[in-house]
């Protein structure tokens, strides 16, 4: 039997073995180690931080108990009560979470860590406060790359790209040697549409290196549709002069053009279920309203959807992405789906038309304006103007692959560029009409 002082220096022997095989990255022998460090030595912080720090990504809330362990231990130590924190927001326990932040926060106001928690929480739950904590945790410290790099995710997931790469390049202005800080900068403007941008932070890599490679080919492949990001970003700078700005210097007809070719094929309807794809500032409410029993809009941009809401013309209004909008919508949930202005911002239309054979009702109908592509051959273009252009047979093909029938297209300028009207089409596809009485 080993008297109490060899069970110690079992202990310390294996904690410090844990530590050799942490410094080797093996992770399997940081376990065993740290393991047996905790069994002989359970008021060994190091041991149970070892131990946390060893555990694979998944299950999130594995490692809880293990960093709460560690904060035990040494409750006066901030990083363990910092990890432990971070470790409940993974998990999913932000309440939590949110009480050792506070307390944090009241101890050490200035900690940029506390604050990036903050942020991280208020991220976790949906809370609106998350952009502001992690500019605040930027503010107090700007060049500390892991900082920085949590802040900039944090404000991207925000809705908040630009500012992002603001952040991003800022510190990389201080430590133009941070790699990772180049590669979150690059993501940020490759999410953003801005690739010329992207592929500039990404110079001074070796391009074979396979995380590189990865993205220079994403950068280099042809678009399908403009990131959510740049669309959100754009218009949320635009809300405030949208409507005048379309209305006089391009004389903007969308609304008008949908609403006549509804009159054309089913006049006089009302009593509708109608989504409003895209809905912007609620230019198109005036129009869709009167045939609607329920009228739902979504886009996008928070602002516009704000704009939208100030005219009092829509039963509900939602923030979102077209395609998941109408998936989570529900199947069989809509008369009619309009989208004045919208496809311009994409390109690959099947995952959209997927989406609306499902979600129309049995004759239900989807009505909506392009610009339209000239000249033969081509689907769509991604035109210098960063809004794609569409051929009239690439949409027919596309809806009927989809189940959707064409039961309109027609010639259709909705804006003027340079004083010309800009070439376009409007269009209806029709959901079959099995089912219907």
């Amino acid at each position: 039997m080993q008297d109490e002082g060899a069970e110690i220096d079992c202990g310390e022997d294996a904690l410090t073995a844990a530590w050799e095989a942490w410094q080797s990255g093996d992770s399997t022998a940081v376990a065993i180690r740290a393991r047996r460090a905790a069994l002989y030595s359970p008021d060994s912080a190091e041991a149970w931080l070892l131990l946390a720090q060893a555990l694979p990504p998944e299950p999130a809330d594995a490692a809880v108990p293990y960093w709460f362990r560690a904060a035990t231990c040494e409750p006066g130590r901030d990083d363990l009560a910092r990890s432990l924190a971070a470790a409940r927001i993974k998990a999913g326990a932000v309440d939590a979470a949110r009480t050792a932040i506070l307390a944090g926060l009241a101890a050490r106001p200035d900690s940029a860590a506390w604050h990036l928690l903050a942020a991280q929480a208020e991220a976790a739950s949906g809370g609106g406060g998350a952009a502001a904590a992690a500019r605040e945790a930027l503010r107090l410290a700007p060049a500390d790359p892991d900082l920085v790099r949590g802040a900039a995710a944090v404000l991207r997931q925000a809705g908040e790209e630009v500012a992002a790469a603001e952040a991003l390049q800022a510190a990389l202005r201080r430590l133009p040697d941070a790699a990772d800080l180049a590669l979150d900068l690059a993501d940020t403007w490759a999410a953003l549409g801005e690739r010329d941008r992207a592929r500039a932070a990404l110079r001074g890599f070796d391009p074979t290196d396979p995380a590189v490679a990865a993205r220079l080919a994403a950068l280099d492949a042809p678009a399908t549709a403009l990131p959510d990001a740049f669309v959100r970003t754009l218009f949320d700078q635009y809300a405030d002069r949208f409507d005048a700005n379309l209305r006089g210097d391009l004389a903007y007809g969308g609304p008008e053009v949908v609403g006549a070719l509804l009159d054309r094929l089913a006049p006089g309807a009302t009593g509708w279920d109608v989504l409003d794809l895209g809905c912007g500032t609620g230019l198109a409410a005036p129009v869709l309203r009167p045939r609607a029993r329920r009228l739902a809009g979504v886009d996008l941009s928070p602002r516009m959807v704000e704009k939208a809401r100030a005219r009092g013309l829509y039963d509900a209004l939602a923030v979102g992405e077209a395609v998941a909008a109408l998936r989570d919508g529900g199947a069989a949930a809509w008369d009619l789906v309009a989208a004045a202005d919208v496809l311009v911002y994409i390109g690959d239309l099947a995952p959209l038309f997927a989406a609306l054979a499902a979600a129309l009702r049995p004759g239900g109908r989807f009505v909506a304006t392009v610009e339209r592509l000239e000249g033969e051959g081509g689907g769509f273009v991604l035109q210098e103007s960063r809004r794609f252009a569409h051929a009239g047979p690439y949409i027919a093909e596309t809806a009927a692959a989809a189940g959707l029938t064409m039961e309109a297209m027609e010639e259709a300028s909705t804006r003027r560029d340079r004083g010309r009207p800009v070439p376009g089409l409007v269009f209806a596809l029709g959901a079959p009409a099995v089912g219907r009485g």
